[in-house]
């Protein structure tokens, strides 16, 4: 299994408004970013999703975030999107997103729910919270899992720290609050995404 984008860095815009969506997500691809999230407990966010999948959708990844219930699948496959993360191991939403064809994060923090998840059909893991859980837990996590599962970490990454979970042998992660908060300015996106980038090319260069 690969990670489908050229950079595995997930941006989760949570809280994001539709009439805001399109200028951040603009300067945060502009940055060099090719996967978004917008976490389902945004506001309106089927509007914000359709609309930046259909003006971005050729271009990145984009999908929703916090996605708990598989209705709510069939609701983002109706729109187009991609990409589905969750925070928790769902068997169902996991097989209803897979079904449609989408790229599935799924959201785990025990050998069992990483397994419970892969057998489900998902392609990516996403270890959250991993600040609570530290590089070198998912250093042991990795250890009995497949070879070739990108695992992502979320939940307090930083341009400082992302070497520390790309060593730890993670494929990359999701950034949010360290990348986008709810209100900030499109500069401040930018500012972020950019130094997410740096990070990630001095790590792995």
């Amino acid at each position: 299994m690969q990670w489908q984008t050229k950079l595995p860095l997930i941006a989760i815009l949570r809280g994001i408004r539709p009439e805001e969506a399109r200028d951040h997500i603009a300067a945060i691809l502009n940055a060099g970013f090719d996967a978004v999230e917008i976490p389902l407990n945004s506001p309106a966010w089927q509007t914000s999703i359709a609309a930046m999948v259909a003006e971005f959708g050729d271009k990145a990844l984009i999908g929703a975030g916090t996605v708990l219930k598989a209705e709510d699948v069939d609701t983002l496959a109706a729109i187009g999107s991609k990409l589905i993360v969750t925070p928790n191991t769902n068997a169902d939403v996991i097989r209803r997103a897979v079904a449609h064809g989408m790229t599935v994060c799924a959201g785990c923090a025990t050998a069992t729910e990483a397994f419970t998840a892969l057998e489900a059909g998902a392609q990516t893991l996403k270890i959250f919270p991993s600040s609570a859980f530290g590089p070198e837990y998912i250093k042991a996590l990795k250890a009995v899992l497949p070879k070739d599962v990108p695992v992502f970490a979320v939940g307090g990454v930083t341009p400082e720290n992302l070497n520390v979970w790309l060593d730890a042998g993670c494929a990359g992660a999701g950034l949010g609050s360290d990348l986008y908060r709810a209100g900030q300015s499109v500069e401040r996106s930018a500012q972020q995404a950019a130094a997410f980038v740096k990070a990630w090319q001095e790590a792995t260069q």
